[in-house]
Parts: C-alpha cells; structure tokens; sequence
C-alpha cells in the first residue's frame, strides 16, 4: 500500500458542513474550516461612502507569506489585539472583511465549498495549487507605511470564481 505525502490530511468521515450548523460545530470542526488562504489576514480599506471593502497585498505581520497560516495563531491578540477572533456569533459582523471564497462565508450563505477546500481534497496546499491564496503575493505591514496602502488595493484577494 502506498503511502500518502504528510502534506495529505486525513479526510472527515462525514460531511459535517453540510449536516450542521456553524453555530453547532465543535472547535475543531470550527478550525477546520479555514482553508489556510491567508486572504483574512491581509489588510483591507473600506471606503466610509459605500461601505464596499478593498483588499490590500499587505499583510499582518504575522502572517507567514509562502504557508499564509498565522506565526502565533494561539497568542496573536497579544501581538496584534485588533485581530478578529472569528466565531459563529461575530461572523455576520465581519463576514464582509473575508475573501468571497472563505468556507465561514460560504457556508453563512448557503454555499458549498469549493472542491480545492482543504476538507474535500484531502491536501493542505489545495488551496495554494488552486491559486486561492496569498501565498507568495504579499508583503509584510512592517515593510510599508499606512499612507501607502491605497497604492496596494489588489484585485485578486476578493475574487469570487464561482461567481
């Protein structure tokens, strides 16, 4: 029998995406669903007239680049104290600062997840061989100035392909 590469992840036994609601999953199935894009972490303007977000290429300082996961996952609101902890009862609140391919997002609307989803293809770097990711696209806040960051409003990070 032929081994699998350790990138692969061990797929859930059952869809629980489908047959539950965000609010009644446990905290690893909650976890799970994050795709490792990294497009949450980017940051974003919003313009006070429309409302309409943009995202940037630049990133929070804590995000790693090539993996798009968090440096610190577990201690970021110490590091970053405005970073928003997603959970079922803020997702409405901030569902508009996520990238349109966000399984939260999806699911809030009633979507499915797109097949490269981490959850459906068994592969952690799906998302990034899909082209869903920032990886390799951004720079670190701590190597741009605020005033710059209407020069670095980027198209690709709020595309939604199913669209």
């Amino acid at each position: 029998m032929a081994r699998r590469p350790k990138s692969d992840l061990e797929l859930p036994q059952e869809r629980f995406w489908e047959t539950k609601s965000l609010a009644q999953m446990s905290r690893s199935e909650w976890e799970s669903l994050c795709d490792g894009c990294g497009k949450c972490c980017l940051l974003k303007l919003e313009d006070a007239d429309t409302g309409e977000t943009y995202f940037t290429d630049v990133a929070c300082k804590l995000l790693d680049a090539e993996t798009c996961r968090c440096s610190d996952y577990a201690r970021r609101k110490i590091f970053v104290p405005d970073c928003i902890v997603l959970t079922p009862e803020t997702l409405d609140q901030v569902a508009h600062w996520l990238p349109p391919t966000c399984a939260y997002r999806l699911l809030s609307e009633g979507r499915p997840l797109y097949d490269w989803h981490p959850l459906l293809s068994g592969e952690a770097n799906s998302v990034h061989r899909a082209g869903a990711s920032c990886s390799h696209r951004v720079i670190s806040e701590d190597d741009i100035a605020d005033e710059a960051l209407p020069e670095r409003i980027v198209d690709w990070a709020n595309v939604d392909p199913g669209a």
